[in-house]
């Protein structure tokens, strides 16, 4: 029964984050829509800061090891990768999303967006916390790929990167739209996700 109240919680918090943001969703909402009382988010969560947590854990402790592995690969390759192979390597990742839910690649990136946009600061503690290795591993593969970069580009490259792929996925129906009307393109998530890895590995790549 525990088990059961849980997840419809985490169901109902992930889908209105993803409609409304962190910050305009209430714990009152949520428990509106998850058809249970207050005291049941605050026994299996504590605080709304632990549920959003607890959404995007969801998807980032299947997430993040795949990521490392793959990160690894290029940090112990006898040939340095470029930029674009460094950044295709989210791909398969990214994809393997959508086994967690339906439309969970989507879903991900669009909750990982809301993080930044909402300014909750705390999930970018949670994140380094938990998976800073990880992310360590990347920067590597960034470096390797490009040794020229100082810690300061690849901070504010990495950055810009993040803000496009917010951009994006927070536009992706309309981008999708737009596509099918105006250029005929059939596009799915996938689809967008291989247009945007070139875009991203030529600004990080783009000359000092």
């Amino acid at each position: 029964m525990r088990q059961g109240t849980k997840s419809k919680i985490l169901d109902a918090a992930e889908r209105l984050f993803a409609e409304r943001g962190f910050a305009d969703t209430s714990l009152r909402l949520i428990t509106s829509h998850a058809e249970v009382n207050l005291a049941s988010v605050n026994y299996h969560f504590g605080s709304k800061k632990e549920l959003i947590q607890a959404v995007l854990m969801r998807y980032l402790e299947q997430f993040m090891p795949l990521v490392d592995q793959a990160m690894l690969q290029h940090l112990e390759a006898d040939e340095a990768p470029n930029l674009k192979q460094v950044f295709s390597s989210f791909l398969d990742p990214l994809l393997e999303m959508n086994k967690v839910k339906k439309h969970g690649t989507a879903m991900f990136l669009l909750l990982l967006g809301r993080g930044y946009t909402d300014s909750q600061g705390h999930l970018r503690r949670f994140i380094t916390h938990h998976f800073g290795e990880v992310l360590s591993h990347f920067q590597q593969a960034v470096r390797r790929a490009y040794p020229e970069l100082s810690d300061s580009d690849i901070f504010w490259r990495l950055h810009f990167t993040l803000g496009t792929v917010v951009f994006t996925m927070a536009s992706s129906t309309a981008l999708k739209e737009i596509a099918s009307a105006d250029f005929n393109e059939d596009i799915n998530t996938e689809a967008l996700i291989k247009k945007v890895i070139p875009y991203l590995a030529a600004g990080v790549g783009a000359p000092i």
